[in-house]
């Protein structure tokens, strides 16, 4: 029986290569060739127990990258060979969300390589309406870029027209160092990025932030102020714990909007009565639709950033421990995994 390798993670310390039987392609799905996967923060919350909306174990790969090899029954035959990143979500299409176009928060959404096993893996199945082919000009390392860029993209189109804006980004991890880059791309005046760690803050700066702080210094809501020449119009939260809230509604001008971004652990207390007295306006968000996913892909076509300074780590499939192991260190950005064909062929036997 044909077989292929896919990445299990029981635990922070329990990640390893299982053998399955290859799929096939359901009507109306295609069968996708994974070459490059990203390992995303949100799956190293959830190795280590710490994500509240995934459980172990899990089967990783939603920032994935590939080559269609075949299609089902009903499925576009001309999309074999085609290079394609995957849009993760899997929404229902029916619930009042769906048919509002906001599918990104479908009543009973599930995310591929979340919820579902993912394309960490030789080969997987997705439905069509999942994959998008990609431009001839982009080469894989960009592309898998395209899946952690489309949530800030998301938030940033959510946030309104940023031009002449001051802007905050609190986290200069991958998703705060791509809030950045989109709220540049979007034409924000000042762009400033708070972070704990002075190499990351040194990151952002590299990357095109006006300046950055330290978050947790005492003077850090003065010196965001002194930055931006102002108080903050928008401030994007891409970490959302109790002290970033807090320091995002200092920072905030009156009548302006707070942008959640991260995902938070649980009940986090807010200042309401200064909400309240401010106008100010707070904004959740999730993922992202198809126009994000699009749009990412333009600011990637154009190659505005030295990548080096997002892709720091690359690991083959057989060392994805080592992968996971890496993306615990915080000085590391985003880590792919590259799945080049076994020594034994393109599928495992068995």
């Amino acid at each position: 029986m044909n077989k292929v390798r896919r990445i299990v993670v029981n635990s922070i310390d329990d990640i390893h290569i299982e053998h399955v039987p290859a799929p096939r392609p359901a009507p109306g799905e295609v069968l996708v060739n994974s070459t490059v996967v990203g390992i995303c923060g949100s799956d190293m919350h959830a190795a280590h127990g710490r994500h509240p909306f995934m459980s172990l174990p899990f089967w990783p790969g939603h920032e994935v990258v590939g080559v269609v090899t075949d299609v089902g029954e009903g499925a576009d035959p001309s999309l074999v060979g085609r290079r394609v990143v995957v849009e993760p979500n899997l929404a229902c299409g029916h619930c009042d969300q769906c048919l509002a176009g906001r599918y990104n928060i479908c009543a009973t959404l599930d995310v591929f390589g979340c919820q579902t096993p993912g394309g960490m893996t030789d080969l997987f199945t997705i439905a069509q309406d999942r994959v998008i082919p990609l431009p001839d000009g982009m080469d894989d390392t960009w592309a898998a870029l395209i899946e952690p860029l489309s949530t800030p993209a998301h938030a940033v189109r959510r946030a309104g027209d940023l031009r002449g804006r001051r802007i905050v980004v609190i986290g200069a991890g991958p998703i705060g160092l791509f809030a950045a880059i989109a709220a540049l791309d979007a034409g924000a005046e000042r762009v400033v990025v708070a972070d704990v760690l002075a190499s990351k803050r040194a990151r952002a700066e590299r990357l095109g932030a006006h300046g950055s702080f330290d978050s947790t210094s005492a003077d850090a809501v003065d010196r965001a102020i002194e930055l931006l020449g102002g108080k903050a119009h928008v401030v994007f939260d891409c970490v959302s714990i109790a002290a970033t809230v807090d320091l995002a509604i200092s920072v905030l001008d009156k009548g302006a909007t707070l942008m959640t971004v991260g995902v938070a652990a649980g009940a986090t207390p807010i200042r309401l009565d200064l909400v309240q007295d401010r106008e100010l306006t707070i904004i959740g968000n999730l993922m992202y639709v198809r126009e994000d996913v699009l749009h990412a892909i333009d600011i990637l076509s154009r190659k505005t950033f030295p990548i080096e300074e997002l892709v720091t780590s690359t690991f083959d499939i057989e060392d994805a421990t080592g992968a996971f192991a890496a993306s615990d260190d915080p000085e590391q950005v985003k880590v792919l995994i590259t799945v080049a064909a076994s020594e034994r062929g393109d599928n495992m036997t068995e």
